[in-house]
C-alpha cells in the first residue's frame, strides 16, 4: 500500500536490505528522528513486494543488493506487480555506472550509505514530496560516453575481461551462469558498439587512459 505525504506528517519508510547490521543502525537512527517512521523491513525482492501489499508506506529506502536480486531486478519485479511506490536507492558505492543505471530506471532518490544521515533524510522529505532528489555532483559526473550506459554488472565483466578472464572464469568469480554472462557481454558488445571482447577491451584500454578517474 502506497500513499502520499504532506510536509508535517511522519514519513512512513520501509526498508529493503538484506544486510542486518545495516537494518539495525537505520533504526537506531530513525529513532532519534521523529519526522520518520520504520513501518518495516524486507531482505528480498519477494518479501518487499509481500509487504507493500500489507503495509502503508511513503517511500521505500532499497539497497542496491538484496538477498536475491539486484535494485534493477527488484525495480523490475515491482513493476510487473504493477507497484510504484517512492524508491530512494541507498547505494553502498558511488560506481558511476550504478548511478546511471539507477536513474534510467526511474527511482526517485539516491544517497550513499556513507553520507551524513542528515543527508539520507533529507533525499527522503524531497522524495516523499514529489521530487527526483539525485546529488548534483552525481549528475555533473554522468556523460554521453558509451561506458556511461553500462550497467554496474557489464562494467564489473569489462573489468575482468580486461585483465584476461575467460567466460567459465567470470562465471565462477560472479556467481552466474556462463549463459549469463554472454548475455551480459552481447549487451555489453552493443553498447560500446564493438563486435568481440578485444574491441571492448582495446577501447576500455583507451578511455582508462584518457579518464583515469
Amino acid at each position: 500500500m502506497v500513499s502520499s505525504v504532506s510536509q508535517e506528517a511522519v514519513g512512513r519508510v520501509l526498508i529493503a536490505e538484506r544486510n542486518p547490521l545495516v537494518i539495525a543502525a537505520l533504526r537506531g537512527l530513525f529513532s532519534e528522528n521523529s519526522r520518520f517512521f520504520i513501518v518495516d523491513t524486507a531482505r528480498t525482492s519477494a518479501e518487499l513486494c509481500e509487504k507493500l501489499t500489507l503495509v502503508e508506506t511513503d517511500c521505500v529506502l532499497l539497497s542496491w543488493q538484496l538477498e536475491d536480486a539486484e535494485a534493477p531486478d527488484v525495480l523490475a519485479d515491482l513493476g510487473r506487480l504493477g507497484f510504484d511506490p517512492k524508491i530512494v536507492l541507498f547505494a553502498d558505492t558511488n560506481n558511476p555506472s550504478m548511478v546511471n543505471e539507477t536513474i534510467r530506471l526511474g527511482v526517485n532518490g539516491l544517497c550513499y550509505q556513507f553520507e551524513d544521515p542528515e543527508i539520507l533524510f533529507a533525499t527522503l522529505t524531497a522524495v516523499m514530496q514529489g521530487r527526483i532528489c539525485i546529488p548534483y555532483t552525481v549528475l555533473s559526473k554522468i556523460s554521453n560516453t558509451p561506458f556511461q550506459q553500462l550497467t554496474a554488472r557489464e562494467t564489473e565483466l569489462l573489468g575482468m575481461l580486461s585483465n584476461g578472464w575467460s567466460n567459465t572464469q567470470i562465471a565462477s568469480r560472479t556467481g552466474i551462469s556462463e549463459n549469463t554472462v554472454k548475455y551480459h557481454l552481447k549487451n555489453l558488445y552493443d553498447k560500446l558498439e564493438v563486435r568481440n571482447r578485444a574491441m571492448a577491451v582495446a577501447l576500455y584500454t583507451r578511455e582508462r587512459r584518457r579518464n583515469p578517474h
